[in-house]
């Protein structure tokens, strides 16, 4: 557990390997919460979790999963890496939920490998690493990693954990005390928001995907609004008119929202500069992303990535204890 990391995550994890020992009426899964001191760790929704045991002195173990924000950082930046990368060469899988794929792979432990990033954080993870491959999956296991983009694809994880244990009955039986709505394949895709359309893009018309699909693969180097109706095989009117009834918003201004909304990622999660973060998200100087950031978004860059901060800051600090008189 690093300071901040999403509680959702933690009791996702935990509370199906719990309700799969009752069922069985015996403790087929052990778990311990690790973080890298003795200290109680604060999550995200600042309630604090004691550890049962440091990084350094946690032992015999068939895995280990990192659950963090994205600018988590080691407490100690040398002896914490290390340890999870001997923990790897004795055979424990590894694994982040959420945030967490940001100091596994600042760990030097993901190279080679592709992982679930979760949509939020797509951007800045690809800044930050590029040699990594990120992918949407919700969940994604490779060569003794697993990681999960988000805490309902926690839950699935468990799930899985429990049917190759405990069989398919009991991981049914698992999913239906908590009323969990199905068990997600092993390639499926996030769940994505459509801006401002009350949707998700999996439900949009094939064209519609296709094209915010060349969207979201072209934000460095925009493309013209035509070429991309073309690509889809729609005349530029149809186009213009099915987009518009899909998602509540011409082409031209999902895709503008959709880049500053790359850029946000990179201001909240990264210390990249603005110039780079601008020229990044198809701009060629950082001023009038700035003035395009500030009118959607109701706060420059700059006071958003310093208000963040100090929330962060506080969000870690330990509560104060006022003395009684």
């Amino acid at each position: 557990m690093f300071p901040g990391f999403p509680m959702a995550c933690l009791t996702q994890a935990i509370e199906p390997l719990r309700a799969a020992n009752e069922i069985v009426g015996r403790r087929e899964f052990v778990w311990q919460l690790v973080a890298e001191t003795a200290q109680p760790v604060r999550s995200s929704a600042e309630i604090g979790f004691d550890p049962d045991v440091t990084l350094q002195d946690v032992a015999g173990l068939d895995q280990l999963y990192l659950l963090a924000p994205p600018d988590a950082e080691f407490a100690d930046p040398r002896r914490s890496p290390a340890r999870l990368r001997w923990l790897d060469r004795t055979g424990v899988t590894l694994g982040a939920f959420s945030g967490g794929i940001f100091p596994l792979a600042r760990a030097g432990l993901m190279e080679g490998r592709g992982c679930a990033v979760h949509w939020c954080y797509e951007a800045a993870f690809k800044a930050e690493f590029p040699d990594v491959t990120a992918l949407e999956t919700a969940i994604h296991t490779e060569r003794r990693r697993n990681t999960v983009a988000g805490s309902g694809a926690v839950f699935d994880l468990m799930l899985r954990l429990v049917e190759e244990r405990l069989g398919r009955d009991c991981m049914t039986e698992v999913a239906c005390w908590f009323q969990h709505p199905f068990l997600r394949d092993a390639d499926a895709s996030q769940k994505v928001p459509v801006a401002r359309a009350a949707n998700t893009a999996d439900n949009l018309p094939p064209q519609i995907r296709d094209a915010i699909r060349l969207f979201e693969t072209h934000v460095e180097d925009p493309l013209r609004i035509p070429d991309v109706a073309a690509a889809v095989g729609l005349s530029g009117r149809h186009f213009e008119r099915l987009f518009k009834r899909e998602t509540g918003q011409s082409p031209l201004r999902y895709y503008h929202h959709l880049r500053l909304s790359k850029a946000r990622q990179r201001v909240l999660y990264t210390n990249d500069s603005l110039r780079d973060i601008a020229a990044s998200v198809g701009y060629l100087t950082s001023s009038p992303m700035i003035r395009h950031y500030t009118e959607l978004f109701g706060v420059s860059p700059k006071d958003e990535r310093r208000l963040t901060l100090s929330m962060r800051q506080a969000r870690m600090s330990p509560p104060r204890v006022e003395a009684a008189e």
